[in-house]
């Protein structure tokens, strides 16, 4: 099991930047990709970027050139750095994590999700 713990949200103005943390605790030596996605009133969840265990990240074009997501694997901990915020931004921010567990010659991938941690961004 994974455990996932987000902390960085808030309320900023629009043009300002918040840095995002989700800590991972329990079998986190077979994470292999963590990221965030995010889901606001009314909308589906989707992703906002993530990192794989050899570095390899993936943005949404709406944040591309904005977020840059990043991870310290000793630390089992990713970040999300957001700058230039705007208002469609505000959303709930939840950290992801996919552990991959090779068992007899095949792969079995798990997902795991934090409880979310709320970005607002006001104009």
């Amino acid at each position: 099991q994974v455990q996932l713990v987000e902390s960085g949200g808030g309320l900023v103005q629009a043009g300002g930047s918040l840095r995002l943390s989700c800590a991972a605790s329990g079998s986190t030596s077979t994470i292999t990709t963590m990221g965030w996605y995010r889901q606001a009133p009314g909308k589906m969840r989707d992703l906002v970027a993530d990192i794989n265990s050899g570095g390899s990240t993936n943005y949404a074009d709406s944040v591309k050139g904005r977020f840059t997501i990043s991870r310290d694997n000793a630390k089992n901990t990713a970040y999300l750095q957001m700058n230039s915020l705007k208002p469609e931004d505000t959303a709930v921010y939840y950290c992801y994590a996919m552990r991959t567990i090779y068992r007899g010659g095949r792969s079995y991938e798990y997902d795991y999700w934090g409880q979310g941690t709320q970005v607002t961004v006001s104009s």
